[in-house]
């Protein structure tokens, strides 16, 4: 099937994928009343003594923003924020579909930073959390972390976060069948923009312990003069070895390999020089590092992409929903690491011994379970971290 001409058709047909609906009755003078005008009145001056009741009188505890500047859509680059409408529209039906979430589509037309960390911080009242998506790096990086700062609700940034844990999530459960232990793999990420970095330090933070990072330019080291700031960061937790050289020369040996790239970067050559059994996650879309079967023709072990149209899908949709609906359940005021962590598990937890294969590492992004599960484990790690304002 031509997906591309199907998406075009039928986007023209539905003219937008979510809609606004009413829940409650505006059917009567008496219904007016109070859902308006004058009962309305009350629940305002409640919230003007106490802005906190805006999570109980308003729909502001179920509500997240989708937002975007329109820098990074998918693998199309800076094609501007109208054009990431689309995308964004698509992220709030997944919200609503598989958690529950009532999501918006906000696409800010600036690529200044400060304008954008200000328009958010202007708009936060309105919302329970923040999602931010497909903005370019390094800006990401300095967007997200202030807002962390200085707000208290949850910010998460999906094309880092969301990818770290299901790209985890993924990983202990393909070392399961590897029969590898995660702090003894040598690891090789490929991409060193948002994507790459977030997995370099959350795979860190799971247990990993030898992580080498290339991008165009080659191996990443401590003192390369072409690095930028969130590179030069990243370089020296990683590479400790400080090899330098392509990929061909960092995946010698290497026991996973994980693309977050480009099209056709790696070669049948550099599969069969990797270690045995070897595991390979080529996220790039919509054409991923290697073609699925050249790679298995080369000896990879496991292969997993971010298509579904391959086994192996990791994708980042088994994750936003379900860690926005657990976060705003209990009222957390962050994401932080052990949330993350708990979300990971939570998605390999979900495939049992019995299921789990070479081609079947993760469960598939409509299985409602798998979204329950990571709404159940991220609500348990915020109160068991104390961020949670509800317990």
């Amino acid at each position: 099937m031509n997906y591309k001409e199907l998406s075009l058709k039928k986007h023209g047909e539905w003219k937008g994928k979510i809609e606004t609906v009413c829940r409650v009755p505006v059917d009567s003078r008496e219904a007016l009343s109070v859902a308006y005008t004058p009962g309305v009145a009350e629940p305002c001056m409640a919230i003007h003594k106490d802005k906190e009741k805006s999570f109980e009188l308003t729909r502001r505890w179920n509500t997240v923003p989708v937002i975007t500047d329109g820098t990074a859509v998918l693998g199309l680059g800076d094609i501007g924020p109208e054009a990431g409408m689309p995308v964004m529209e698509g992220k709030c039906a997944l919200f609503k579909a598989f958690g529950g979430v009532d999501a918006f589509p906000l696409c800010i037309g600036s690529k200044d930073t400060e304008e954008i960390i200000k328009t958010i911080k202007l708009l936060a009242g309105s919302f329970g959390g923040i999602n931010l998506e497909d903005i370019s790096a390094p800006r990401c990086f300095e967007i997200e972390t202030r807002l962390k700062a200085e707000l208290d609700i949850p910010v998460f940034h999906d094309d880092q976060h969301g990818t770290a844990i299901v790209v985890a999530a993924a990983l202990l459960n393909a070392l399961k069948l590897t029969k590898k232990k995660i702090d003894e793999i040598r690891l090789v990420i490929n991409g060193a923009g948002a994507a790459g970095i977030a997995i370099t330090k959350f795979l860190l933070k799971l247990g990993v312990k030898d992580v080498t990072l290339c991008d165009k330019q080659g191996i990443i080291c401590k003192g390369s003069e072409w690095l930028n700031s969130a590179q030069k960061e990243v370089a020296e937790i990683t590479n400790l070895k400080r090899m330098k050289g392509t990929l061909a020369d960092a995946v010698k040996g290497a026991d996973v390999f994980i693309g977050v790239s480009g099209p056709h970067c790696v070669t049948k050559d550099m599969v069969k020089s990797m270690a045995e059994k070897p595991v390979l996650f080529t996220c790039a879309n919509p054409v991923p590092e290697i073609d699925p079967a050249d790679a298995k023709e080369a000896g990879a072990f496991i292969v997993g992409t971010g298509s579904s149209e391959n086994l192996n899908q990791i994708n980042n949709v088994l994750v936003f929903p379900g860690l926005f609906r657990g976060a705003l359940d209990v009222r957390a005021t962050t994401v932080n690491t052990e949330m993350m962590i708990a979300a990971a598990h939570g998605i390999a937890g979900c495939v049992s011994e019995k299921e789990l294969s070479v081609d079947y590492i993760l469960p598939y992004a409509f299985d409602k379970k798998a979204h329950d599960a990571v709404a159940k484990a991220v609500a348990g790690a915020a109160v068991k971290t104390g961020v949670s304002k509800q317990f």
